[in-house]
């Protein structure tokens, strides 16, 4: 995903330091890599970050329940007698 990534870079890169200005060039680098690129990534990483959120969540969870028990188990009744 990422070769991809950077190969893109590099051609436009050598895109933009071929246009006729600084400002065409910095506009072409901007317009044809960063934008592109950051939303393609954003996309891309969708559902990694979903299955980030679930295991989180899901960590989260366990551990309550964990709390839950344990805290059921210390205020139980004890009979000494």
């Amino acid at each position: 995903m990422y070769i991809v990534a950077i190969a893109w870079i590099y051609v436009v890169l050598l895109m933009a330091l071929t246009g006729p200005s600084v400002v065409a060039g910095i506009m072409t680098f901007l317009f044809y890599c960063v934008f592109p690129l950051t939303i393609l990534l954003y996309l891309m990483r969708t559902s990694q970050r979903k299955r980030e959120r679930t295991t989180k969540q899901a960590a989260l969870q366990h551990e309550r329940a964990t709390m839950h028990v344990k805290d059921n188990q210390d205020s139980a009744p004890t009979n000494l007698d």
